[in-house]
């Protein structure tokens, strides 16, 4: 795999994991895709360090253990008071290294000022050592995950030289409007997901092949102009979170 010059290599790992098929949630019997999905796997990196002047994009994903589930019954909440019952199937033992870049929200103009790849790529390496900045869980709150450093393409897989697996159709990520620049939440969906040998390649956002959605009407958050975000990242090396450079 290609590599860019602010990509990241990171392990995630979890004792479960639910990156739920949209078509299973309507009856609260939840299933889980064989593999995560491209927006579980931005979602992470966000937790792991993210700001509003860039965002995360996701070139690859190799899975390192063999796919299994579990079945479990979950009493959910009623929304009218009590429990139901309900079963979801979760993802198993699961390993997986991911390569990712960040590139700049145009759509952001008010954060230029805080465009300094070298500050952010750093933090982000940094972030990945200690775990993440906030929670990292693998679709679901209750599946708890780990990250930490790696490198992509090192290391056995259980699907090396297996050949190839379709997964058909699916979910691939959301289109927000502080992305877009679109007033407008709209759904993406990937037509011929698939893996070769444990690597999964996803297209980009913006691939013409994905197929698309409106969901709603959305407007994107505002965020301060004259803010300094620099001094974010000072308080939190005095505060002892992160050395300098």
């Amino acid at each position: 795999m290609d590599k860019k010059r602010n990509s990241v290599e990171l392990k995630i790992v979890g004792r479960y994991a639910l990156f739920a098929d949209p078509v299973t949630r309507v009856g609260g019997e939840k299933f889980s895709y064989q593999v995560p999905t491209y927006q579980a796997l931005k979602g992470i990196l966000e937790s792991v360090y993210w700001k509003p002047t860039f965002i995360w994009y996701i070139d690859a994903v190799r899975v390192m253990q063999k796919i299994q589930t579990e079945s479990k019954g979950i009493k959910p909440i009623k929304m009218g008071g009590g429990n139901d019952l309900s079963f979801y199937t979760y993802l198993r033992d699961v390993e997986y290294q991911v390569l990712a870049h960040f590139e700049w929200n145009e759509y952001r103009k008010n954060l230029v000022a805080d465009r300094n790849e070298h500050k952010h790529h750093n933090i982000a390496k940094r972030s990945i050592e200690k775990g993440g900045r906030r929670d990292i869980f693998l679709g679901t709150r209750e599946c708890q995950g780990y990250v930490e450093p790696c490198v992509f393409e090192e290391g056995e897989s259980f699907y090396d030289n297996y050949g190839e697996l379709d997964f058909g159709v699916m979910f691939h990520g959301y289109d927000y409007p502080d992305e877009t620049g679109k007033e407008e939440l709209s759904v993406r969906l990937w037509k011929k997901a698939k893996m070769q040998d444990g690597l999964i390649k996803f297209p980009a956002p913006d691939d013409p092949s994905l197929l698309r959605r409106v969901i709603r009407k959305m407007t994107a958050k505002e965020f301060e102009n004259d803010r300094d975000f620099t001094l974010i990242d000072n308080d939190l090396t005095v505060a002892g979170l992160f050395e300098e450079e």
